[in-house]
């Protein structure tokens, strides 16, 4: 029962498709988008069980490295950002949620500021999702699901990590208030945490190599039908 890592790579790739797809040829259609925000949080949680059973940390490292400087190119021309402020594509912000979360494992003495240097790189180098991004990849590497087959002892009571989750998103609220409604529906990601088994499921050599092939996809549709 519940849903494999690969069950939810699919949920996190079709609603990744859905956001897309709507910010490319429905921009007036708010829907999309909505269902689009649950997308992050579950490759971020992907990121952190992946961080946590690689056998190999520097060739998945490497593997987002080369996967998103690929994707950075089509990225710009899907959403058409080259003059002005260029974000960088999440598979990057990945990357440094990655460095943190492998980076404070190894140095647990310096994990604060770790994590504060990878939220400062994020959000001044323009990567997507910024400080909160590596907030939220610190947060949920803190989850706990009593439902989980072989329960861990948390690190945060289930409650409070609820309260937790929330905080950022309502400090977006405070600090920018149209991305923080636009983000809010994200909250609702983690029913699907609590949904996992913690079973590999099918191998998805195809997961990372997906983000660049849609970008290409997207943008030859839009060029082919404009």
């Amino acid at each position: 029962m519940g849903l494999t890592n690969y069950q939810i790579k699919l949920l996190a790739a079709i609603f990744m498709v859905i956001d897309h797809v709507g910010y490319v040829f429905f921009p007036e259609e708010p829907l999309f988008r909505m269902v689009g925000r649950l997308s992050f949080p579950l490759f971020v949680w992907l990121l952190v069980q992946g961080e946590q059973y690689t056998r190999n940390i520097w060739r998945y490292g490497v593997r987002l490295l080369i996967a998103g400087i690929i994707s950075q190119p089509l990225y710009w021309l899907v959403f058409n950002q080259q003059d002005n402020s260029p974000d960088i594509n999440i598979l990057l912000t990945l990357l440094v949620g990655l460095a943190c979360l492998r980076g404070a494992k190894l140095a647990p003495d310096l994990a604060f500021p770790i994590w504060m240097t990878g939220g400062a790189i994020a959000e001044f180098a323009h990567f997507n999702y910024g400080i909160y991004g590596i907030a939220i990849t610190w947060i949920i590497a803190q989850f706990q699901s009593p439902f989980r087959p072989k329960p861990q002892s948390p690190t945060i009571p289930y409650l409070a990590w609820w309260g937790l989750w929330l905080l950022p998103h309502l400090i977006l609220l405070i600090a920018d208030f149209n991305f923080g409604v636009f983000q809010f529906p994200a909250v609702a990601t983690p029913m699907i945490f609590q949904l996992a088994n913690y079973e590999q499921g099918a191998k998805a050599k195809w997961f990372y190599s997906f983000y660049p092939l849609h970008l290409l996809i997207l943008w030859l549709l839009r060029d082919w039908l404009m």
